[in-house]
């Protein structure tokens, strides 16, 4: 795969949820302690059944050219070779390995 068609996922915490977005644009910022992500890459839905936390998230990310994330709510990226579906995910299910950080910064939802 050449660099010019590197394609990232990126799992990040935001509001008390795991993001996962595919990118092909990720470098660390000039702004201090924060990953800078852009062109972002959405499905192409051809199937009947859409994700809602997909199509929420083209609605939050859909206008935006490039976001910056915390690097301490960054919890994983990788290089991948395929695209999977982007997607919101709440932390804290049996299933979920990853478990919301107590601090004053991260307040549960109730």
């Amino acid at each position: 795969m050449s660099e010019s068609t590197s394609l990232y996922k990126v799992q990040f915490i935001s509001g008390g949820e795991r993001y996962e977005l595919y990118v092909k644009e990720l470098q660390s910022s000039s702004i201090f302690g924060f990953i800078e992500i852009a062109d972002f890459v959405w499905d192409t839905h051809t199937e009947l059944v859409l994700d809602p936390s997909h199509e929420k998230l083209k609605d939050e990310f859909g206008q935006v050219n490039r976001t910056y994330v915390p690097m301490h709510n960054v919890l994983r990226i990788d290089h991948v070779t395929k695209q999977g579906s982007a997607k919101i995910t709440p932390l804290g299910d049996k299933s979920d390995n990853v478990r919301p950080i107590h601090s004053p910064i991260y307040t549960p939802k109730k």
